[in-house]
C-alpha cells in the first residue's frame, strides 16, 4: 500500500520541508506542519509553485496538477475572446506554456509542444486552440509521458517492418523527457496494422510500472480502425472520454466549464470587492479607517509560502535602505 500510494515520496518531501523552514514552523509546531502538509496533499493543492521534478513525480500529483489548471483557467475556456466567434479564446502553445509556468515555473516547454502536436497533428506550432482541445490533449501527454514514450518507439518499429518482442519501458522517472522524433504521418492512409498494434500495447500496459490507459478501453478503440497512425492513435487517446473518466483527473467535456464550488467563491470575491468599491468613493476618510478587515481566502500551503516570505523579507529590507540612502 505504501509503495502503491507513493508514502515514502511524500514523507520525504516534507521532511526536507520541514529541515527547510525549521525556524518559521518551529513557531506552531511540527505536528501541525505534519497535518496540514497531509491535508493539502489531501487536497491536491500541494503541487502549486513547486519544482517540475515534484509535480511529475506520483500519479497523484499528475492528476492534481492537471485538475489545478483546469479550475484556474477555465475561464479561458468559457469566455469570449477577440480571435473567436464562438465565445472562447483560442491561444498558441507558447500562451498555455505561460499559463502552465503560472503554476509549475520550471514547466518544460517540450511537454507543451508535445500535447499542442497531439491538437495540431504535427502542423505549424504557433496555430491557435481551444482551451478544451489543449487540456485534454495535454492530460494525455503529462499523465501518461512515459507510455507515450514506449508507444512512440513501439510505432517506429511497427513503420519499419519488424515486431517488437521486447517492450520498451523508460527507465528512468526524472524530469528530464526525452526528445521524441515525430513518427511520419503525413497521409492519413498509412500507418501500422491496428490488431498488431493493440497485441505490442497490451503487453506494454502489462508490464509497464508507470501509468497506462486501461488496456480494455484501448483495445475497443483500435477495434473500429483496420489502420491506426501515431497522431491518430494520440488523438483517439485525448478525445475518448472513458479514458478521461478513468484518469479521474477533469469532468467531461460537457462539464469542463462548470465548478460550482469555485464559482460560489469568486461569487462572494465579486461581491466583497463590489461592495467596497461602492462604498469607497461615498465613504469619508473616517468611514474608511473604520471598515472592518477581510481576510483574503487562500490555499493552506504551509512550507513554500513560509520560505517565499523569507525571500521577500530580505529584498523588502534591502529595497528599504536603498530608499533611505536615496533620500539622504
Amino acid at each position: 500500500f505504501a509503495a502503491q500510494r507513493h508514502v515514502l515520496t511524500y514523507m520525504e518531501d516534507a521532511v526536507s520541508q520541514l529541515l527547510e523552514n525549521r525556524e518559521d514552523i518551529s513557531q506552531y509546531g511540527i505536528a501541525r506542519f505534519f497535518t496540514e502538509y497531509f491535508n493539502s496533499v489531501r487536497q491536491g493543492t500541494h503541487i502549486l509553485f513547486r519544482e517540475f521534478s515534484f509535480v511529475q513525480a506520483t500519479p497523484h500529483n499528475r492528476a492534481s496538477f492537471l485538475r489545478t489548471f483546469w479550475r484556474c483557467f477555465r475561464t479561458v475556456g468559457k469566455n469570449g475572446g477577440k480571435y473567436s466567434s464562438i465565445c472562447c479564446y483560442l491561444l498558441t502553445a507558447q500562451e498555455y506554456h505561460c499559463l502552465l509556468q503560472l503554476l509549475c515555473p520550471d514547466f518544460p516547454m517540450e511537454l507543451t509542444q508535445k500535447a499542442a502536436r497531439i491538437v495540431l497533428m504535427d502542423d505549424a506550432m504557433d496555430c491557435l486552440m481551444s482551451f478544451s482541445d489543449f487540456l485534454f490533449a495535454f492530460q494525455i501527454q503529462f499523465y501518461y509521458s512515459e507510455f507515450l514514450e514506449s508507444v512512440a518507439a513501439i510505432y517506429q518499429d511497427l513503420l519499419a517492418g519488424k515486431n517488437p518482442n521486447t517492450v520498451i519501458v523508460p527507465t528512468s522517472s526524472s524530469g528530464q523527457h526525452r526528445q521524441r522524433q515525430p513518427p511520419n504521418d503525413c497521409n492519413p492512409l498509412e500507418g501500422v496494422e491496428a490488431s498488431l498494434f493493440y497485441q505490442c500495447l497490451e503487453s506494454l500496459c502489462d508490464r509497464s510500472k508507470y501509468s497506462c490507459p486501461p488496456s480494455a478501453l484501448v483495445k475497443e478503440m483500435l477495434s473500429s480502425a483496420q489502420r491506426m497512425t501515431f497522431y491518430g492513435f494520440l488523438m483517439a487517446l485525448a478525445k475518448d472520454q472513458a479514458i478521461n473518466r478513468a484518469l479521474g483527473a477533469l469532468p467531461d467535456k460537457g462539464d469542463l466549464f462548470l465548478d460550482p464550488a469555485m464559482d460560489q467563491e469568486l461569487e462572494k470575491l465579486v461581491a466583497q470587492v463590489s461592495g467596497l468599491s461602492v462604498s469607497g468613493p461615498a465613504s469619508s476618510s473616517a468611514d474608511t479607517a473604520n471598515m472592518p478587515v477581510r481576510n483574503s481566502p487562500r490555499i493552506n500551503s504551509p512550507w513554500k509560502p513560509l520560505h517565499h516570505r523569507r525571500k521577500m523579507d530580505a529584498e523588502s529590507e534591502g529595497s528599504n535602505e536603498e530608499t533611505d540612502s536615496s533620500e539622504n
